[in-house]
């Protein structure tokens, strides 16, 4: 299975530091560096950065590329203006998920789509054939691009520092493209870890400059282990455990980026079902009394009758509580609902709470 595994543009370079390594989503990528409770602080206090050149990125241009992009995304891009970022779905005819994703308008007719490292295949063979009839071509550019994630209150003022280029004024969820030599780098207000911070998408050669600049630097290298525990605490789904084929943005609690008011866009019909009639089962938070801790698929009891399991659990690091994210059938996902998370042959008393644990710090 490990001569499988598709190596990043920094792979090297997190072998050489002595990073945990380990598979994901396809990808031989690094789970830790010093610590995850460290690199944890270290973006929440002050600045780390993440290879994320795993994630995929799919470009479509065209004629009709407002009207394609904005057919196949939950989210609505109608008069957005150039350069804004929108998150968003993919969803199924059922409502069910292809993929969370954020969509960049270059202009009218491009746009740049990054899409989730373990669905890359999946949902580019899944956007090129929901393009019939449309003027778009579709291009998977996830060979080309490198990413970066630098993330945390210090984030501006070192990756200013370091590519000398005018990033200060970009504002949240916006992205700029810069002519670095011969090549055009884009650089975005974006995250995956309630801190402020940038994504960087560049050739493998400029990723791999600006990697060896950040670590000369001395910001501190983070892993995927930090990046889950980051985004966690902020409430963000991960796909394959908040959202699936088998949950819908509605059950996921992401009605906020289904507009369902747009045109029609796929899944509108079975969304807008599930809107007005409501769901059985929904993510919320959980706090659980003392310090156990909750793990993925453990499950949730009300009088010793499963209602439902964990989809993401942890001590969180900033906040000192054990909290996890779970699917809960109604009427037990109401704020307050006490319920009981099995954890092997004991239970342990839990309170429904909001998802979201701590509070993100974005730029306003």
């Amino acid at each position: 299975m490990e001569e499988n595994l598709i190596k990043t543009c920094l792979h090297d370079r997190h072998v050489k530091l002595g990073a945990l390594m380990s598979p994901f989503g396809g990808f031989d990528m690094p789970i830790q560096y010093v610590g995850i409770t460290e690199e944890h602080n270290a973006v929440r206090k002050d600045v780390g950065v993440f290879d994320v050149s795993h994630m995929g990125e799919v470009r479509v241009k065209g004629p009709d590329a407002f009207k394609f992009v904005n057919y196949i995304f939950t989210n609505d891009l109608t008069g957005a203006p150039d350069g804004q970022i929108f998150y968003g779905m993919l969803c199924y005819e059922n409502g069910g998920t292809v993929d969370d994703l954020l969509v960049y308008k270059v202009n009218d007719s491009e746009y740049f789509l990054v899409i989730n490292a373990s669905n890359i295949e999946k949902d580019v063979k899944w956007i090129l054939s929901q393009a019939e009839g449309f003027d778009v071509s579709i291009e998977n550019e996830s060979d080309y691009y490198g990413e970066v994630a630098v993330q945390g209150p210090n984030a501006e003022k070192k990756l200013q520092e370091i590519i000398g280029l005018p990033i200060e004024d970009i504002p949240f969820y916006n992205f700029k493209t810069f002519k670095v030599g011969d090549e055009t780098i884009i650089v975005s207000r974006t995250g995956y870890t309630g801190e402020d911070g940038f994504e960087v998408y560049g050739s493998h050669s400029y990723i791999q400059q600006l990697w060896d600049k950040l670590m000369e630097a001395g910001v501190q290298p983070c892993g995927l282990g930090c990046r889950d525990t980051l985004r966690f605490e902020v409430g963000l789904p991960l796909y394959g455990d908040e959202l699936s084929a088998d949950i819908s943005p509605i059950e996921a609690s992401l009605s906020m980026f289904v507009k369902l008011d747009k045109d029609n866009f796929i899944g509108k019909e079975a969304l807008s079902k599930q809107k007005k009639d409501g769901v059985t089962r929904r993510i919320v938070g959980l706090e659980l009394e003392g310090n156990a801790i909750p793990r993925h698929s453990y499950p949730i009891e009300v009088e010793g009758k499963k209602v439902g399991e964990v989809t993401t659990g942890y001590r969180s690091i900033s906040t000192g509580k054990s909290v996890a994210m779970a699917m809960i059938d109604k009427p037990f996902d109401k704020l307050g609902t006490k319920v009981d998370v099995r954890i092997r042959k004991k239970v342990f008393p839990a309170t429904v709470v909001k998802k979201r644990f701590y509070d993100k710090s974005y730029k306003k």
